[in-house]
């Protein structure tokens, strides 16, 4: 409880922080946050010519739903790249100045975490974008969007929690950090952006305990739950057929558990990292 009244203490220290990582992202660049949002353009254009052009996929407006999941997982993935060196990086800074160690990860998280509320602001330009296009036919804005806060919020809470875990793993096992691009590059093929996680539902109904093991990943029920709720529910079209979305109820029970490993996973993290940083003087 201290360490958590001394953080909030210090908040604006880490809203400077988070302020100046923002600002050396795009530190003496012409375009600015807009090259932020290349790699999510490029990749939605060439996932969508080989989606559609050469395997055939007709799911209706399809790049809209590449961008809502890899938006969320792309936060994710930077947020943890970033923040693995994060205490490392400022070793020397933490022997001589006492102040809570926990802005150092919190802050790259947070700086990443401004970066997708930019990016899902132009995601919903886009959106409109469409809808004008095809004559402002069924709105793409529903009320599933009240519930954006609180997806983000926890999405932000587990980001939070392993980042904790491993910039503190980091600073005595420097192979966490190597370690950690490996997971994420596999866990980007075990996440749902490029195909639907209706594939995986119906191809598990006989075994529905399957589905829920894929969904322990928290990178996957994060895409399901950020498509179900910035878009509308719609059917997908795999190799011709049509599968029919996933059962309201199975997405609700999906958030809970989602919900539970964020919450279990900020626990964790926030633990480990006061068990640790009072060790990280020793690092030599």
């Amino acid at each position: 409880m201290e360490d958590l009244k001394e953080l909030w203490a210090k908040r604006e220290l880490l809203w400077a922080m988070t302020e100046r990582e923002v600002r050396i992202r795009y530190k003496n660049s012409a375009l600015g946050f807009l090259w932020s949002l290349a790699m999510p353009l490029a990749f939605v254009v060439v996932m969508k010519l080989v989606f559609e052009q050469f395997l055939g996929n007709r799911t209706d407006n399809y790049s809209a739903y590449l961008l809502a999941a890899y938006l969320p997982f792309l936060f994710m993935n930077s947020g943890l790249m970033d923040s693995a060196q994060s205490v490392l990086a400022s070793i020397q800074v933490i022997k001589k100045v006492h102040f809570p160690r926990e802005i150092l990860p919190l802050s790259t998280v947070f700086s990443n975490f401004i970066h997708l509320l930019l990016s899902l602001a132009v995601f919903f330009v886009f959106i409109f974008g469409v809808w004008a296009w095809n004559g402002f036919g069924i709105s793409p804005f529903t009320w599933k969007l009240l519930f954006l806060p609180i997806l983000l919020l926890v999405t932000l809470a587990f980001t939070i929690g392993l980042s904790l875990i491993i910039s503190s793993l980091n600073v005595f096992y420097e192979d966490v950090k190597h370690m950690l691009g490996l997971l994420l590059y596999l866990v980007f093929f075990l996440t749902p952006i490029m195909y639907f996680s209706e594939n995986v539902y119906h191809r598990t109904l006989e075994r529905p305990w399957l589905f829920w093991l894929y969904h322990l990943n928290p990178f996957a029920s994060a895409a399901v739950l950020f498509r179900r709720t910035l878009l509308p529910t719609i059917g997908v079209d795999v190799g011709g057929e049509t599968l029919q979305p996933i059962p309201t109820a199975d997405i609700a029970l999906l958030f809970g558990l989602y919900s539970l490993m964020a919450a279990l996973t900020l626990w964790f993290g926030w633990m480990l990292f006061q068990r640790l940083k009072w060790r990280f003087v020793e690092r030599p």
